[in-house]
């Protein structure tokens, strides 16, 4: 017997397990629930959210809107997109009328998201003159991490921002980090200084023994190279710490 080819995501029965004559079409939507029509008579920022979103997912269930279901999750979620953007592929599809393919949808939206935040933050912050201005550009990168990352950004002769590197990757509560990958990737490209920013995915920012024995050890293999550490920035959702503001090096 020859076996049923596999099923893409574009084709799961979650999505589609109502029949189609039950559902109503966008035409059949009352006014306050055609969220494209909306968007192109008044623009995008006359819509809320849950319409945004509504759009991205193109059809709701059986017993609601696609508008009606999107509202319905983000009251879920306190209206946050940064709370939507935690959730699981699994918690997603728990809600009804939400599928593998709404799942994924809803998932790269909000990952979309962070990386316009990021490539704006990354354009418009090309010299880091304070902490904030490291946060701001390491935050969409780590804010919703269920793990734990290290990254190294590099610095030039004239303050500029050159690149940032992830260095390494962990676990909930430790990343393990050998100093010498973050001095290769310094002089890799040909760094004169170096920031260091790691996330605390629990939202402590209060650094460990370790983070602060690693921050020792980077420091002084600077001083061995003539790469000069300049901070080192720990990232949480909520907030950050800096071992310079707090005269740590």
């Amino acid at each position: 017997m020859t076996p049923h080819p596999a099923k893409t995501l574009d084709e799961h029965p979650v999505d589609d397990a109502t029949p189609k004559k039950t559902r109503a079409s966008i035409k059949e939507w009352a006014e306050d629930d055609r969220p494209r029509e909306k968007l192109l008579e008044k623009g995008p920022k006359a819509l809320s959210t849950a319409e945004l979103l509504a759009i991205l997912i193109g059809s709701g269930s059986a017993e609601k809107s696609a508008v009606e279901l999107m509202r319905d999750i983000m009251r879920s979620c306190g209206d946050s997109l940064k709370t939507l953007g935690q959730y699981s592929f699994q918690q997603l599809c728990a809600f009804k009328g939400i599928g593998p393919a709404k799942a994924v949808t809803l998932m790269a939206a909000v990952e979309i998201g962070i990386r316009r935040l990021e490539e704006f933050n990354t354009e418009t912050i090309t010299r880091i003159t304070s902490s904030d201005d490291i946060y701001r550009i390491m935050r969409p990168e780590m804010m919703d991490l269920p793990h734990e990352e290290f990254w190294s950004i590099m610095i030039n002769n004239a303050g500029k921002v050159i690149t940032k590197e992830l260095i390494g990757r962990g676990g909930i509560t430790q990343t393990a980090v050998d100093v010498r990958l973050v001095m290769r990737a310094a002089l890799m490209a040909r760094a004169s200084a170096i920031i260091v920013c790691h996330n605390h995915p629990s939202g402590n920012i209060t650094p460990s023994n370790d983070d602060i024995r690693l921050t020792a050890s980077i420091a002084e293999a600077g001083k061995v190279l003539n790469i000069k550490l300049l901070d080192h920035v720990i990232v949480a959702s909520n907030g950050y710490y800096s071992f310079a503001d707090e005269g740590k090096l």
